[in-house]
C-alpha cells in the first residue's frame, strides 16, 4: 500500500512510525519535517500528504503534529479526506469501520510507540463497515465535499 505520512516536527515518534509503515511493507512518501528541505508547517505538510491521497498518488495518509488536531483539520478541508484523530486502538478502529476514514491523524505528544502500534495494527485491520446506515453518513460527507471548490 502507498502511504504519504507528514509530520510538522522530526520526532522520534514519527520516524518510529515511518520505519514501522515500512517494516509492514507499505511505500511510504514523506512530508514536512520528515523530508529534508521541506516546508514543516503543520497545515502545508498535512495538506500535501491529503492531497496525495485524493489524487491516487497514495492509498491512505497519515498526518501528524504534536496534538494531531491541526494536521487533522488541514487534512480534513481537502475535498475527499475523511481525517480521523486517533489516541487508541479503538478510536482508530471505528474511525475505519464507521467513518471510512482514509487518513489517520496521530499527535506526536502522547504517542508512545507501543500505543502506535496498537493503532496501526486496529487501522490496518479494520474494514468499511457495510451497514447502510453507516454509508449514508458516509454518503452525506461526500455531499458536504461536493459542495466545497475543489481547486
Amino acid at each position: 500500500m502507498r502511504i504519504s505520512v507528514s509530520s510538522d516536527m522530526d520526532e522520534p515518534v514519527a520516524r518510529f512510525l515511518v520505519d514501522e509503515l515500512r517494516r509492514r511493507g507499505h511505500e511510504v512518501r514523506t512530508y514536512g519535517a520528515l523530508q529534508p528541505g521541506a516546508d514543516a508547517q503543520w497545515a502545508v505538510c498535512s495538506e500535501a500528504a491529503a492531497r496525495d491521497l485524493v489524487a491516487g498518488a497514495a492509498d491512505l495518509a497519515v498526518v501528524c503534529c504534536w496534538t494531531g488536531t491541526g494536521a487533522s483539520i488541514a487534512a480534513n478541508k481537502v475535498p475527499g479526506v475523511r481525517a480521523a484523530l486517533c489516541t487508541d486502538a479503538y478510536t482508530a478502529d471505528g474511525a475505519r469501520r464507521w467513518n471510512d476514514a482514509n487518513v489517520l491523524a496521530l499527535g506526536l505528544r502522547l504517542t508512545s510507540e507501543p500505543v502506535l502500534k496498537e493503532i496501526l495494527d486496529a487501522w490496518f485491520a479494520a474494514a468499511p463497515s457495510e451497514d447502510p446506515e453507516d454509508r449514508e453518513n458516509v454518503a452525506h460527507i461526500g455531499h458536504l465535499d461536493a459542495g466545497r471548490d475543489h481547486s
